[in-house]
């Protein structure tokens, strides 16, 4: 999901979303209610014939319930640095999002490497199939700077409650280099989630940090952005998701797993794949 708040004025930054420089328009002052210990520190081408479909994992799917929620195993943890960034169309961002068991260092590793890419790559939150790991972990820092505000982990994170107020925002993401559109979300989420060592909390999110949340929420539901986008915004930017499938294919070999000329909008809830 996402970008962050405009800390240059030149230029919005990205939810990890994609970045504390290219993503979000704040339009008001965030406000962040959240335990301590959630803390953690440490070319395009043309091609005369059709290609090869890239198979989709088995479980991708838009949209998953709790109860079909799989335990991720040590092997799903797995990941080699430097972490990169998966782009769109990749099915990564489709495939289902195991659920965390297993609080060890490997995972506080993995924390850490997100937070790098995520610094990296001027974001202010990111999801872990954002990093092609298909489990539910999101981090973000709504400051979006190394060294100042704070870094949140949340692991297997649910939406308890969300405010029926909505209201309008500028995301990017990192995962659509470049794209930036108008996405109306609710104001405010109670949620429930595990910190990086396994404890159970609850809090509440408003402001930018609730956007981010719902943002990185999104992505692990499988859901991306554009599809809470009104048809109008969407049409604005269908060239630049059309370049992004047409650079998918120029890199993989494979068609596109998915065309934005052939989507269509469905009904989903205020942003929690409900």
């Amino acid at each position: 999901m996402a970008s962050l708040p405009s800390l240059r004025p030149t230029q919005p930054p990205l939810l990890h979303l994609v970045s504390a420089r290219p993503g979000f328009l704040l339009r008001e002052p965030p406000s962040l209610t959240i335990p301590s210990r959630c803390y953690f520190s440490p070319s395009l081408l043309d091609r005369p014939r059709p290609l090869p479909t890239a198979p989709l994992p088995a479980a991708a799917k838009i949209g998953f319930s709790p109860a079909q929620d799989e335990v991720a195993s040590p092997g799903d943890l797995e990941f080699e640095a430097p972490l990169k960034i998966v782009e769109y169309p990749d099915p990564k961002l489709r495939a289902k999002n195991k659920r965390i068991a297993t609080f060890d260092d490997n995972l506080k590793k993995l924390v850490h490497e997100m937070f790098d890419v995520m610094y990296k790559t001027d974001g202010i939150g990111l999801s872990a199939p954002q990093v092609g790991i298909n489990i539910q972990l999101m981090v973000f820092n709504p400051v979006g700077e190394r060294g100042e505000g704070e870094e949140i982990v949340l692991v297997n994170p649910r939406v308890s409650k969300y405010s029926k107020k909505l209201s309008l925002f500028n995301e990017g993401c990192l995962s659509f280099p470049g794209i930036y559109a108008d996405v109306k979300r609710p104001e405010s989420v109670k949620i429930d989630a595990r910190d990086i060592n396994g404890t159970r909390f609850s809090v509440n999110l408003s402001g930018l940090p609730a956007r981010v949340f719902q943002h990185e929420f999104d992505h692990l539901q499988g859901i991306l952005f554009f599809e809470r986008m009104t048809e109008e915004v969407l049409d604005g930017i269908r060239g630049q998701l059309q370049a992004l499938e047409m650079k998918y294919e120029g890199m993989t070999g494979f068609a596109s797993p998915e065309k934005i000329e052939n989507h269509r909008r469905r009904k989903v809830a205020a942003g929690f794949g409900k």
